[in-house]
């Protein structure tokens, strides 16, 4: 199966059009966001034979958070997203990817999808960059909570001993009334 997001219509056209007649190819097109988890889910393996620099790997790791493996070329950025032998396979040839798809249809899904969580979840992002800031000194240790919307905080707060300077600056709003 393809699935593919139509950037360049020429080059689909010329190159891509020919090659939907051949034999176990069914071309699906462009995947719905609602549909995309079941798709990604479903697939034994992403297959990404990149072939430019590609900066973040964006396409890998999707299918990942589903927990399917991916066999992808070495280019850009999949040394740094593909863990080799856990959440997929990395080649340099075609015949290399040949040999390889059986062993990366054969992972472990549970492990692909903890590894995306430990490496590209939200939470695993959000605790990154606190320590930045930690680390930056642009918050200190106890200012870890994000705050909540001024309205959600004087519902919340109002009545429990805070006064209005209190739960202004707790907002964030310094000395707005």
């Amino acid at each position: 199966m393809v699935h593919s997001k139509l950037v360049d219509e020429a080059y689909f056209r010329e190159k891509i059009v020919p090659l939907l007649s051949e034999p176990g190819v069914e071309f699906i097109g462009e995947i719905h966001e609602r549909s995309k988890t079941k798709f990604l889910g479903d697939a034994l393996a992403l297959l990404f034979p990149i072939d430019w620099p590609e900066p973040f790997g964006l396409v890998m790791i999707e299918p990942m958070a589903c927990g399917t493996p991916v066999l992808a070329f070495r280019h850009g950025s999949v040394s740094e997203i593909v863990d080799q032998g856990v959440t997929g396979a990395i080649v340099d040839t075609m015949e290399q990817a040949v040999r390889m798809l059986p062993r990366v249809i054969a992972l472990d899904r549970h492990a692909v999808r903890r590894r995306f969580e430990q490496r590209f979840s939200s939470a695993r992002m959000a605790t990154d960059y606190v320590a930045i800031f930690r680390k930056q000194s642009f918050i200190s240790k106890r200012e870890t909570i994000v705050p909540l919307p001024r309205p959600v905080l004087e519902r919340k707060l109002n009545g429990q001993g805070l006064h209005g300077d209190r739960v202004r600056r707790a907002a964030g709003t310094r000395g707005l009334p």
